[in-house]
């Protein structure tokens, strides 16, 4: 008998996703697996829909919206499964998706959160922006990830379909054991969303285990699909990543690294209004305002950490920001020797 598999459809007002990708997840060949969608408060038709199109689709009613963070958690307590599978609602998988990640992690124990590899939905020979083929770190706290470094994506010529361990998997098709997940007491809610599974997997790597990528599961990410880009986007970015290197770094990290991140960030901003992005420049005013709240009120919480940022797997040791925008290394292969 294989393993238990829940796949978690987290939904808030994705009816068209829904109705789109479904179908797709309907049709995966692993046979012992429950489908879910757990609504986040949606105010659109996509509860009743799915009830009278998939009748043999579950469905959790959440009484609010708690983001992909707290919605998950909230979720995930009232499913039981040996993994669950976090699956956006804009994602089309394929049909051999799942067999070989839960492959993988049974061979191996210690992996408590696996990912496939994300290619854009709407432009397939290139990969996609929230996981592509597997998570990494800079050593300045900077999420990119093998095809996509910053903004820029490559395209997918099979570069890059090597098993490996990273520091991250995606929370667009996240696979994680559910007894880690409840170890780690879940996400952590205040993000709300973004960042959140990359903090997730570093407190996994904390506490011994290790993040995979297994390029032989492939899924097609439709991307911003439950969030538009714009000042909130740019507000929960830049906020929680600060709030995720404050929680997890060593102190005499914190010490060097948090004044630094400060520094770039407001040249960051300073650049946005220079060149008119005026809500840009005010969603990292906001998002600094934020963490200075968060540190005198939420920081006796944080466990004290003493492993170094670069003894992690995935992580690169130098920092991308001067990589790419100083030497002008658009790929990750060209920033990552292996």
């Amino acid at each position: 008998m294989h393993p238990s598999v829940a796949i978690v459809i987290l939904n808030f007002n994705g009816r068209n996703y829904l109705e789109r990708f479904l179908p797709s997840v309907i049709a995966s060949t692993y046979n012992n697996k429950r489908i879910i969608v757990a609504d986040n408060a949606s105010i659109d038709d996509s509860v009743a829909f799915v009830k009278q199109n998939f009748p043999s689709i579950e469905v959790l009613l959440n009484t609010q919206n708690d983001g992909f963070a707290g919605g998950y958690n909230w979720a995930l307590q009232h499913v039981s499964a040996d993994y669950f599978i976090l699956l956006n609602s804009d994602v089309e998988v394929t049909p051999n998706w799942i067999e070989p990640i839960i492959e993988l992690m049974e061979s191996d124990t210690t992996i408590a959160a696996c990912q496939p590899k994300l290619l854009a939905y709407h432009q397939p020979q290139y990969f996609e922006y929230a996981g592509a083929s597997g998570g990494w770190i800079d050593i300045l706290g900077y999420p990119f990830s093998r095809g996509r470094v910053f903004d820029v994506l490559e395209t997918e010529q099979q570069q890059y379909n090597t098993i490996q361990e990273i520091f991250w998997a995606t929370g667009a098709a996240m696979f994680v054991r559910s007894n880690v997940f409840n170890e780690m007491n879940g996400f952590d809610t205040g993000f709300f969303a973004h960042m959140e599974e990359i903090d997730l997997c570093w407190r996994m790597q904390l506490a011994g285990y290790k993040i995979y990528v297994c390029p032989a599961s492939i899924v097609l990410h439709v991307g911003a699909g439950t969030l538009p880009r714009g000042g909130k986007k740019v507000f929960l970015n830049f906020r929680n990543n600060l709030i995720m290197l404050s929680k997890n770094l060593p102190v005499y990290e914190k010490i060097w690294k948090l004044p630094v991140r400060f520094l770039l960030d407001a040249i960051s901003a300073w650049k946005g209004l220079l060149t008119g992005d005026i809500s840009f420049f005010k969603a990292i005013i906001k998002a600094h305002a934020a963490v200075l709240v968060w540190w005198f009120t939420k920081r006796k919480n944080i466990t004290v950490n003493r492993k170094p940022m670069k003894s992690l797997s995935g992580v690169y040791k130098g920092t991308i920001v001067w990589q790419h925008f100083i030497l002008h290394k658009k790929s990750f292969n060209k920033i990552v020797k292996k």
